[in-house]
Formats: structure tokens, C-alpha cells, sequence
């Protein structure tokens, strides 16, 4: 016999919608923003950030589609728009010839330098100051533990 299918009671089902329109909304509405004030995606932003945290600014492509959750065709192909934009050039990876390193160029450190601060100021307007302190506290325990649960490879910081 197969396994019973563990139905949402209804307070979980109300938790995970909520949390499902929670998250697409919030999602939805950051990456509006930066595309309308920093004319890029969010995750462009994250590519530019992760690679401004790096050592020298840059990080092999393996590594870059790791920490940023992508997969390394989505990530290669934002990477080649960003290298458009001048804000990322990549080469070829110095201890393995089969791999390619990205990294963040003056232009690119601008631009996440620019749209930074009204980033910022979205994330705080649309989930920190709609939450207590103590939710803030709660949901970043509750997002490390899911982080931990889903995915051990992702780095959180």
C-alpha cells in the first residue's frame, strides 16, 4: 500500500498561503523597484552583491550559482547581460581550465553602490518596519531554519 498523503490541516493551509503570497508579493515588489529605480532584477542585484562580498570581487561561476541560488544556465545568462552592462567580465578560472570566474568591475561596484540605498530602504519599508522586533527575530529563525532544512550548501551570509 502506498504512503497516506499527509493533508494541510486549515491553519496550516491559511500559514503556507500566507507565506506563499507573503513571499511572492514581497519579491515581486522589490524587483519592481530596483528595475524601475536601478534598471536591474533582483537577481542581477544579488549577483552584484555576492560578488562585491567576495575576495578580489569575484567568484568562479560554480561557486557565484551556489550562493546566489541559480542555476548555472539562468546564472550564465545573467552574467552575459551583465557583462553588457560593463559591470562584470568573465575568464577563464586560473586552477581549473574548464572553469570560468566572474567578476565585479568598477562600473558594476557604481551601479550596486547606486541602487543600493533605495534597496535597502524597500527591504525596510516592506518587511522590517511592518514587523516587531521580535518578529524580525522570529523570522530570521525561521528562515535559517529552513535555509538548514532545504538546501545545506547555500551559505546564509
Amino acid at each position: 500500500m502506498g504512503v497516506m498523503t499527509r493533508w494541510l490541516d486549515p491553519d496550516e493551509q491559511r500559514t503556507w498561503r500566507a507565506f506563499l503570497t507573503a513571499s511572492r508579493a514581497l519579491m515581486e515588489t522589490l524587483d519592481r523597484e530596483l528595475q524601475r529605480d536601478a534598471g536591474m532584477p533582483h537577481a542581477y542585484y544579488e549577483i552584484l552583491v555576492r560578488l562585491s562580498e567576495a575576495p578580489q570581487r569575484q567568484l568562479r561561476m560554480t561557486d557565484l550559482a551556489r550562493a546566489s541560488g541559480s542555476s548555472r544556465s539562468r546564472l550564465s545568462h545573467a552574467v552575459a547581460r551583465l557583462e553588457t552592462a560593463g559591470w562584470v567580465v568573465r575568464r577563464d578560472c586560473p586552477t581549473d581550465r574548464r572553469g570560468q570566474v566572474a567578476a565585479l568591475t568598477d562600473a558594476g561596484f557604481a551601479a550596486l553602490a547606486a541602487a543600493a540605498p533605495g534597496h535597502v530602504e524597500g527591504v525596510r519599508r516592506h518587511l522590517l518596519d511592518a514587523l516587531s522586533p521580535a518578529q524580525v527575530d522570529q523570522l530570521r529563525r525561521i528562515s535559517e531554519t529552513l535555509v538548514d532544512h532545504l538546501d545545506t550548501d547555500r551559505p546564509l551570509s
